[in-house]
């Protein structure tokens, strides 16, 4: 379908300090003169008691973003969440989501102090969704939890197209913040992140996510450097370790560890705002704990079994696994994902026996499955 601003001259975006706003100028000085022509049946529209539309230029009929949405919450909002989990999707036999499981964890996640979500991250399979199911499962959150929660939707993408229009249709179903990844697989130069940033920030707040070990790519420092005077830039989820977290908290830039092993002390040696964590899924209240409550390396100490676990293979794996085995989401996965292997299946269950039950998600006994109680979905 051709969006009726394909048909106007071409126009430059410029990013603006008002909340995050852009600001649409023309490309030459004749188009900056000529207000533009409303279709033919809606000019010179006269007659006692109507407005004369033909002053009324095309920007202003059709304006580009809604003021309500851009609005609704700020990137402060954003920068000041400790606790963000990145959050699992649960499926259904036939490999559709599992609405009433998701709500249910949601509101676990909420129960236990988490302050944000990551929906449709890649703990939250984004990349196995088609993107009209992504963005039905953002709307889905934010209008279920919105008022408890900041929603923050995965919109990235390696392709800037995908990401302007995934982030402009996030932001329109009432999304808090934006999630984006630097372009993966293809890659690009430090110029080509920087301007592909730029294309998504004007939009709303902006959660930029580094992490080399899957996009095959570092964000260098210049690059975040260079975006981090956007009004809407709410700072950084940085997987690469303490020193970086350092070097940019030392500059004033928001981080939030994407490391859980490495929260704690990113935290409270190093500078980070807080975590955006796999952990939380299953014990969000001492997820919450470890950000809140000051230096706590016996309770640090005490979940390192569970989250060297839950990373013993590519993420997310061992949650899917978890939440299968608590009874919290249907043992049902979507290719390529399958399930641990029944030894790290019968591990688990002594790792949730050793930091108690009542810490983790759910009512039932955690059980080691078989592997036929697995489904595994390669078409849905």
């Amino acid at each position: 379908m051709i969006s009726p601003t394909n048909l106007l001259p071409a126009r430059k975006i410029t990013p603006v300090s008002n909340g995050g706003a852009a600001t649409a100028s023309p490309s030459s000085p004749s188009v900056a003169a000529r207000p533009r022509r409303l279709p033919s049946g809606l000019q010179s529209v006269t007659g006692r008691g109507k407005v004369s539309l033909a002053a009324i230029t095309l920007d202003d009929y059709l304006p580009m973003r809604s003021t309500e949405v851009k609005n609704r919450t700020s990137t402060d909002d954003i920068t000041r969440l400790r606790l963000i989990t990145a959050v699992k999707t649960p499926y259904l036999p036939d490999g559709r989501f599992d609405l009433e499981a998701y709500d249910s964890l949601i509101n676990m996640q909420i129960e236990g102090g988490a302050e944000g979500v990551i929906v449709g991250g890649t703990t939250g399979e984004g990349h196995l969704m088609s993107w009209d199911e992504h963005i039905m499962l953002i709307g889905h959150t934010v209008n279920c939890f919105g008022s408890r929660i900041k929603v923050i939707g995965n919109t990235g993408s390696n392709s800037t197209r995908e990401a302007v229009h995934a982030t402009e249709q996030g932001f329109a179903v009432g999304m808090h913040a934006a999630l984006h990844i630097n372009p993966y697989y293809g890659k690009t130069s430090a110029e080509g992140m920087i301007s592909h940033f730029e294309a998504v920030l004007p939009m709303g707040p902006t959660i930029i996510y580094n992490v080399p070990s899957r996009s095959a790519q570092d964000i260098p420092p210049e690059v975040i450097l260079a975006i981090s005077g956007y009004t809407n830039m709410a700072g950084v989820k940085e997987c690469v370790g303490h020193e970086r977290v350092k070097h940019y908290a030392d500059k004033g830039i928001t981080i939030w560890s994407g490391n859980d092993d490495e929260c704690h002390d990113s935290k409270w040696k190093h500078g980070a705002t807080g975590v955006i964590s796999v952990t939380s899924n299953l014990v969000p209240g001492l997820m919450h704990s470890l950000m809140y409550k000051g230096e706590n390396a016996t309770l640090n100490e005490k979940l390192s079994p569970l989250m060297k676990w839950l990373f013993c293979q590519p993420n997310p794996i061992a949650l899917n696994t978890a939440l299968a085995q608590l009874g919290v989401a249907r043992p049902v996965f979507r290719l390529p994902y399958v399930p641990l292997p029944l030894e790290k299946r019968a591990e688990f269950v002594r790792i949730v026996e050793s930091i108690g039950r009542e810490n983790f998600v759910g009512q039932k006994e955690a059980q080691v499955l078989d592997d036929d109680d697995f489904v595994l979905i390669s078409r849905y």
